[in-house]
């Protein structure tokens, strides 16, 4: 007896330890796993129709293909803008520095400045250094993210009975019920991020014409890349509204500036990320709007930029779990009264 409880005990702190070493391993990689399943899982009715004609593999091969391309014209347009804000920040620090120097002040306050611009400055160019030395580690984030877009999709059509085959008879149809609901919450979210960003996009493009920010081609740009920013969670398109701000401020048109401001604060970003995105969610997957809400604003606080869409997904699984739960109680109980 005493031999079996010690071989248990073994048993038991191997899996713990192994359990805790894998996830020490994969978790640096995980929001890479997670995007590429979550951009499989937009893509895949496409990959089904081209692997009618193509196969699974070569149709998979040509849709990663096309991810790249799409991804590298992303990336460039993404570190032109991040170049120049970086460049611009780094001026505009520095100006407003040698501006407050220039200021009458007491002599206590002129050498907090000082102390302040010496230690800032030096910590700016080395955030911006460490940026770019980090790129390798960007890249294998990339290929994690293509590896795992290409095997999502390879073999889709094996990953739900393979999921079965794990699973205990009497609990398939429970299993069944819980990736229809994931199903389901994918696919709401996934409408309602498209939809708003498409009217994101166009809305912010009609605030460059209407605030007299740049020319239509300009605009049009503008509204672009507030379609691509809105699927960068915490990015979303303000960027675009307050770079917008800035210009009409530094032109000299303060009220433009200010206008611009409530229109693309109000209609483009933050406010309808957390306002109609909930709604559209919480239509198409038959959920409250408060768990949505609470899944998508707690869901970033603890896991981050994949947190907005995994949020929501964990909330809508707790209850179909708990659901479950309460229905196999009810069995029982309604067992033990026809047996009395």
């Amino acid at each position: 007896m005493k031999t079996r409880r010690v071989w248990l005990l073994f048993l038991f702190a191997t899996v713990l330890i192994t359990l805790v070493i894998s996830w020490k391993t994969v978790s640096p990689l995980v929001t890479s796993m997670f995007f590429a399943l979550t951009l499989a899982y937009i893509i895949y009715p496409a990959h089904r129709r081209l692997e009618a004609k193509v196969g699974s593999l070569k149709s998979a091969l040509l849709l990663t293909i096309l991810m790249i391309i799409l991804g590298l014209l992303i990336l460039a347009v993404l570190a032109m803008v991040a170049i120049n804000l970086l460049q611009t920040f780094y001026r505009n620090v520095g100006d407003v520095f040698n501006w407050l120097l220039s200021v009458e002040l007491p002599s206590s306050v002129s050498s907090f400045v000082q102390n302040l611009r010496a230690n800032l400055m030096p910590m700016l160019a080395d955030y911006v250094s460490s940026f770019t030395f980090s790129v390798p580690g960007y890249i294998l984030q990339l290929l994690v993210f293509l590896l795992t877009f290409y095997y999502t999709l390879a073999y889709a059509h094996d990953m739900v009975p393979f999921i079965l085959k794990l699973v205990p008879e009497e609990q398939k149809d429970f299993v069944f019920e819980l990736l229809g609901h994931l199903d389901k919450t994918m696919n709401a979210l996934v409408r309602a991020w498209l939809l708003l960003n498409v009217v994101k996009g166009v809305l912010m493009a009609l605030g460059y014409i209407i605030f007299g920010v740049s020319d239509l081609y300009t605009a049009l740009v503008a509204g672009f890349l507030t379609f691509l920013f809105s699927f960068i969670p915490l990015l979303e398109g303000w960027m675009l509204w307050v770079a917008a701000a800035i210009y009409l401020y530094l032109s000299g048109s303060p009220l433009l500036a200010i206008g611009i401001s409530i229109y693309g604060a109000v209609l483009v970003s933050p406010l309808p990320d957390y306002t109609i995105r909930p709604k559209l969610v919480a239509k198409g997957a038959d959920l409250d709007e408060t768990i949505v809400f609470i899944g998508m604003v707690g869901g970033t606080w603890a896991f981050g930029l994949k947190g907005i869409l995994l949020g929501p997904i964990i909330l809508s699984m707790a209850l179909v779990i708990l659901k479950g739960w309460k229905n196999r109680q009810r069995v029982v109980k309604d067992s033990h009264t026809r047996s009395a």
